[in-house]
């Protein structure tokens, strides 16, 4: 039986937009190649050919920066059950279902590069990475029960939030390979980003309410897909601590300028259940705002410490 939701409803009204936007997209993105960004001539053979093993002083990359690169190319590898949460969300067919084959081979490539750089140059342990990925591709990701319009919402801030954190990687490499990489890869973000924040845009014209309620939840439980994969927790304090991507950066580069491009907060246009969803929002993004400063202070603590310590802290 087809689905009647008021969301769904919107969905159908949206194909025009995706459409469109699928056109924009294919007009603004630039053919790249993985591996015109990777040192070939780094590269040697590992044990099992009769070369060396890995060992950490062969990397040029730092804790920060090996923290970060693991996290971001897990990220990437989780592909396909990005790509089945959003072919069953969006459908396979028409512009939607174009669509969603052109994002998984543009994610699909981001991978493919970051893992070239980092086995070819030896940034990260090979065998630790592999078993991690095995492990988190295993596991795989379920965004839960998100409506539709909930999952355009969420990929809007999600692929801002990433293009974030891939530049902000780069810049902490300390590698101008790495760094000219991860802002190729980021400059992809950008454009899916862009992607989805304008089909929320007319989602907004179309159904107002529904589309503010889908907005206020995902950004109150928003949660970066990696969430679940192992030494996430360690690796994000390592990466917010080092300011590659931390709650200032999430509220004023992530969340803030896209709710003002939406015009959440200048809307007159919503009902009694989009205004409650809009003042649970304000609330919410006060709290964060709160919490961002005060994370800001900690960490400007620590580094005063350890620069009296004679410690150089990382930051980007």
């Amino acid at each position: 039986m087809p689905q009647t939701s008021p969301q769904a409803a919107v969905l159908t009204e949206l194909e025009p937009v995706v459409a469109e936007n699928l056109d924009r997209h294919i007009r603004m993105a630039k053919e790249w190649h993985p591996h015109d960004y990777v040192p070939w001539d780094e590269g040697r053979n590992f044990a099992f050919l009769g070369g060396e093993e890995w060992s950490p002083e062969q990397s040029r990359l730092d804790q920060t920066a090996k923290a970060a690169m693991f996290v971001n190319l897990l990220t990437e590898d989780n592909l396909p059950s990005y790509h089945r949460e959003i072919a069953t969300r969006f459908g396979r067919d028409g512009a939607w279902g174009q669509w969603v084959g052109r994002w998984t081979a543009e994610e699909g490539r981001h991978g493919v590069a970051l893992r070239d750089y980092l086995v070819v140059t030896r940034g990260v342990d090979p065998v630790e990475l592999e078993r991690a990925r095995m492990d988190y591709m295993t596991t795989g990701y379920d965004s839960g029960d998100k409506s539709p319009l909930e999952a355009v919402a969420y990929v809007s801030f999600q692929e801002l939030a990433t293009r974030v954190s891939h530049r902000n990687t780069g810049k902490a490499t300390g590698d101008p390979i790495a760094d000219k990489l991860l802002a190729r890869i980021a400059t992809d973000e950008n454009l899916h980003m862009i992607f989805y924040r304008n089909l929320v845009t007319a989602a907004f014209d179309i159904d107002p309410d529904e589309t503010m309620k889908a907005v206020a939840t995902e950004v109150m439980n928003f949660e970066m897909p990696g969430a679940n994969m192992a030494n996430f927790r360690k690796n994000s304090t390592i990466i917010a601590k080092a300011g590659i991507y931390d709650l200032r950066l999430h509220h004023d580069e992530v969340v803030a300028p896209i709710l003002r491009t939406w015009k959440v907060f200048e809307r007159s246009d919503l009902g009694p259940e989009g205004e409650q969803a809009r003042e649970q929002l304000a609330e919410f993004m006060a709290g964060l705002d709160a919490q961002a400063d005060k994370f800001v202070e900690s960490r400007e603590r620590m580094r005063a410490r350890m620069a009296a310590k004679g410690e150089v802290p990382v930051q980007v």
